[in-house]
């Protein structure tokens, strides 16, 4: 599957409708999003499991701010509607699939009940 480009108008039934998303943000004018391009499109290949999505920045400044992307690239990792991964910079192939690795083998159980747990914590 190639990627897919997301906007403001998709990307929330992406997410919803998706178990698991990984997100590109990216602009045209970074040098760094234009070496990785090839690389993400690539490791995209091999999982037709996955939605690889991008997120052009420079016209999607709304998600962009949303997210609070400072770096770009930036990786976004979402699973069963949750972000579970999120770091900016370029990463080699092997960096790629090994997130998506560790992202396909999280236990979301344990992940919503540490969201909750941190939820009841707060002060109200």
């Amino acid at each position: 599957m190639a990627t897919l480009d997301l906007t403001k108008d998709n990307f929330e039934q992406t997410i919803l409708n998706n178990t698991l998303v990984i997100i590109d943000f990216w602009a045209p004018w970074c040098g760094p999003c234009k070496g990785f391009a090839p690389v993400y499109e690539e490791i995209s290949e091999k999982y037709p499991e996955v939605v690889f999505a991008k997120v052009n920045t420079e016209e999607e400044q709304e998600l962009g701010g949303y997210f609070q992307i400072r770096s770009i690239p930036t990786l976004m990792v979402f699973r069963e509607k949750i972000i579970i991964f999120s770091q900016p910079g370029a990463v080699p192939g092997a960096a790629l699939e090994e997130i998506l690795s560790k992202a396909q083998e999280l236990d979301m159980d344990q992940i919503r009940a540490e969201i909750a747990a941190e939820e009841a914590a707060k002060p109200a």
